[in-house]
C-alpha cells in the first residue's frame, strides 16, 4: 500500500510539471521592416530573418527563390504591364508587392492563416497613400490550399476572367505537396480557354529526387515545362532556376 502510495504522489508530481502552452508559444511574429532592392526597385515589407519554430511557417521569410523570381520579373517588367497574377504560396509577399506595380491586378495567396497575417499587414503598409504610385494597383490576399477545389472556385467567383501568370517562386520543397501545387496550377490554366496563361516558377534545387519529380509530374498532367534561357544561376549557394509551365 505504501508503494502505491509512492506511485500516486509521483504521477501527481509529474502531472502538475506539465505546462499546457499556448500555440502563440511558438509562433515568432517579431517581424522586421526590411528593404529589398531589385534592379532599380526598391520594396519594404515586414519579414523574418531567420525561420519560426514552426515547419509551416516558412512563409513569414523572403527565400532564395523569391529573390531569383523579382531579379527576372524587375528585367522582364514589360511582360507584366496591364496583366492579372495569381501568386501561390506567396508567404510575405515580396513578389506580389512588386507586381504590383505594373499588373492591373495581383491575387497573392497562401495556406496558412498566420502568414496570411503578415501578407495582409505588407498589403496594408502598400495600401497606404504615400505607398501608391501612379501605376500602382490594388492587391488582394486569399486563402488557398492547394487541391482545394472548393477555394480554388471561390477566387475564380471572385476574378472569373482567370489570370495571365500563376506565379510560384521557393514553393516545391514539399514531396507530398507536389501533386496538389501542379493540379492546382492546371486548373487555374484550363480557365483561359486557349487564351495565353502560363505559370512562372522560381525553382531551387535542394534535392535531385524533388528536380526530378516536379517534371514528372508537369508530364503526367500534359503541361509543357520550359527553362527559360540565361536564367539558372547560384544563390545563396543554391541553384536556381526559372521555368514557363503552360498547358500542351
Amino acid at each position: 500500500m505504501e508503494d502505491r502510495g509512492n506511485q500516486e504522489q509521483h504521477q501527481h508530481e509529474q502531472e502538475e510539471e506539465i505546462v499546457c502552452l499556448d500555440e502563440s508559444f511558438f509562433i515568432n511574429d517579431n517581424y522586421q521592416l526590411t528593404k529589398f532592392t531589385f534592379g532599380s526597385l526598391d520594396i519594404q515589407l515586414f519579414c523574418l530573418h531567420s525561420a519560426s519554430t514552426d515547419f509551416d511557417l516558412t512563409g513569414q521569410l523572403v527565400w532564395p527563390g523569391a529573390m531569383l523570381m523579382n531579379d527576372y520579373l524587375s528585367k522582364n517588367i514589360e511582360m507584366l504591364q496591364g496583366c492579372t497574377v495569381i501568386e501561390l504560396g506567396s508567404g510575405v509577399g515580396v513578389t506580389g508587392i512588386l507586381c504590383s506595380r505594373f499588373c492591373n491586378k495581383v491575387v497573392m495567396t497562401d495556406h496558412n492563416e498566420e502568414v496570411l497575417k503578415i501578407l495582409k499587414k505588407n498589403i496594408e503598409l502598400h495600401s497606404r497613400p504615400e505607398n501608391i504610385s501612379s501605376t500602382s494597383h490594388g492587391l488582394v490576399a486569399e486563402k488557398l490550399e492547394w487541391g482545394n477545389i472548393d477555394q480554388i472556385n471561390e477566387i475564380l467567383q471572385k476574378h472569373p476572367g482567370g489570370f495571365d501568370f500563376i506565379l510560384g517562386a521557393d514553393i516545391c520543397f514539399q514531396q507530398s505537396s507536389i501533386p496538389m501545387l501542379f493540379d492546382t496550377v492546371k486548373q487555374l490554366l484550363q480557365v483561359r480557354e486557349g487564351r495565353k496563361c502560363k505559370f512562372i516558377l522560381a525553382y531551387v534545387s535542394r534535392a535531385k529526387t524533388m528536380d526530378s519529380m516536379i517534371i514528372t509530374e508537369a508530364s503526367k498532367l500534359q503541361l509543357q515545362m520550359k527553362e527559360v534561357p540565361g536564367t539558372r544561376r547560384i544563390i545563396q549557394n543554391l541553384e536556381g532556376v526559372i521555368f514557363e509551365v503552360s498547358l500542351e
